[in-house]
């Protein structure tokens, strides 16, 4: 590719070779050819004075696209979808004259607009299941490590490494049905001529409405999708575009979550992203292990969700039939959106199969919270050999106020536990504290928790799916 002009990151460094493929511009107009070749077909069928020597011939040309004779048409005609008409004509000269037979241009765009987007959800789909499989043996293996949960950012009671993992797999699961119930709904717009009315076609077969309808049907079944639309103006519902787009950001939600999740953990020297052998993390700082994966996992995510509200603004500024604003948005926002989720779900699989887990300092962080933690559990001993509740709530809030701030201000050890134990209040020795303090008991259902989610929801969804390879993650 010319180094002298603009290239999309998407391409050249993030998307896979699958997703490419979708959006190229040989995948695009060869679709074009397949639909026309399926309405040309279906109108032979149902009458028209259509031969198959013209479609054998349509179909001897569906791949080889002279792209220089379609950009001299389209400098001279100034319409793109009539420059490949012409273009397509040229090597089908006996099929010439049936090309785009009573159709508009939105039949070629938008119904190939609606397969894309079938077979992105597919990819999207496939990509999602790989992750949560890789999530999902990750859960399983840290099922009971406890380490600090933290709400508002700051440390609470405990929870484990693998149920963490787990409210990121529980995420991705909602995504998928989500993606589910979006690819069931999907319809072909079918033909349907210049304002939806499929007037033209009503023109063509003399006004025999079952033809007309079957012509639609015919199609959409050649073409793989069972369903059309009821109804429709001369494109399919703009709405559509933007139920698919939502899924995409919610994608994007869920990926985010993780990888910022994943950003803050790497700070605290817990858990850390696949680092290279090789790999620098920094150009002046050498020591640096920066979350390059996670951070491009965020900022992608970022541009998925801001490109919802291309496909949102787009889906309520439509005029009546049809208005052609549409278009240059789209072939920027559909293309990027799929391209964008593509490599960040590339990412997250790559980093949920490589993460690299510190058991001494997730410990090391449990130690110096866990005393403020087990109060309670102190508390409840000691009323239970005879304490008073009230008198003894307010020697541990005491204490506890002493040791934090030891432990900010000083920058010492947290004391709070010998401190109790030298109170007289407190019926309770050092070593019957230190027995409060095994991490375990403050994690309460969070293993069988992970267990039971991942064998009730996840494994069905996994059962007979095929591990994938997400590709080489370029970073």
């Amino acid at each position: 590719m010319a180094k002298d002009i603009y290239e999309s990151p998407l391409g050249s460094r993030y998307a896979s070779r699958e997703m490419l493929y979708l959006f190229s511009p040989d995948h695009k107009f060869s679709t074009w050819r397949r639909l026309w070749i399926a309405l040309a077909e279906t109108e032979m069928e149902l009458g028209l004075n259509i031969t198959q020597h013209q479609i054998d011939q349509m179909k001897a040309h569906v791949d080889d696209i002279d792209y220089d004779a379609v950009r001299a048409y389209e400098e001279k005609v100034r319409h793109d979808v009539m420059a490949h008409v012409h273009a397509y004509g040229d090597l089908c000269p006996d099929a010439k004259g049936i090309i785009h037979l009573g159709a508009t241009s939105c039949y070629v765009t938008d119904n190939t607009d609606i397969l894309i987007l079938r077979d992105g959800l597919a990819i999207i789909r496939k990509k999602i299941l790989e992750t949560m499989r890789r999530l999902r043996a990750f859960a399983l293996e840290y099922k009971d490590m406890p380490t600090l949960g933290f709400t508002h950012l700051q440390p609470a009671q405990l929870v484990t490494v693998g149920k963490r993992a787990s409210l990121w797999l529980q995420d991705l699961l909602m995504d998928l049905n989500e993606l589910d119930d979006c690819a069931a709904s999907l319809r072909m717009l079918g033909s349907r001529g210049t304002t939806g009315t499929q007037a033209s076609f009503m023109a063509l077969f003399d006004d025999d409405d079952e033809k007309v309808k079957a012509l639609d049907q015919r199609i959409a079944e050649k073409m793989g999708m069972p369903k059309v639309f009821a109804v429709s103006g001369q494109t399919y519902p703009r709405k559509l575009d933007s139920r698919v787009l939502g899924v995409l950001s919610a994608v994007a939600q869920s990926a985010y979550k993780f990888a910022q999740d994943l950003r803050l953990l790497q700070h605290m020297h817990e858990i850390e992203e696949p680092f290279e052998k090789n790999q620098i993390g920094s150009s002046a700082m050498a020591y640096k292990r920066n979350p390059m994966r996670s951070e491009r996992i965020c900022a992608l995510s970022r541009h998925i969700m801001a490109l919802t509200q291309d496909t949102a603004m787009t889906a309520s500024t439509q005029w009546f039939e049809r208005t052609l604003d549409d278009s240059a948005n789209r072939r920027l926002s559909l293309p990027e959106a799929f391209l964008a989720a593509d490599a960040v779900l590339e990412l997250y699989a790559n980093v949920a199969n490589g993460l690299v887990v510190y058991p001494k300092m997730i410990a090391r962080h449990i130690d110096e919270n866990l005393p403020f933690m087990c109060t309670e559990n102190i508390l409840m001993e000691a009323v239970r050999q005879g304490g008073d509740r009230q008198a003894l709530h307010e020697k541990i809030r005491v204490h506890s106020q002493a040791a934090a701030a030891r432990v900010k201000q000083d920058g010492l050890d947290n004391d709070l536990l010998d401190r109790i134990a030298a109170d007289e209040a407190f019926p309770l020795t050092r070593d019957d504290l230190s027995h409060l303090l095994d991490a375990r008991l403050y994690i309460g259902r969070a293993p069988k928790q992970v267990e039971e989610f991942i064998e009730s929801e996840i494994d069905p969804l996994l059962s007979g799916v095929e591990q994938i390879d997400v590709g080489d993650v370029r970073v």
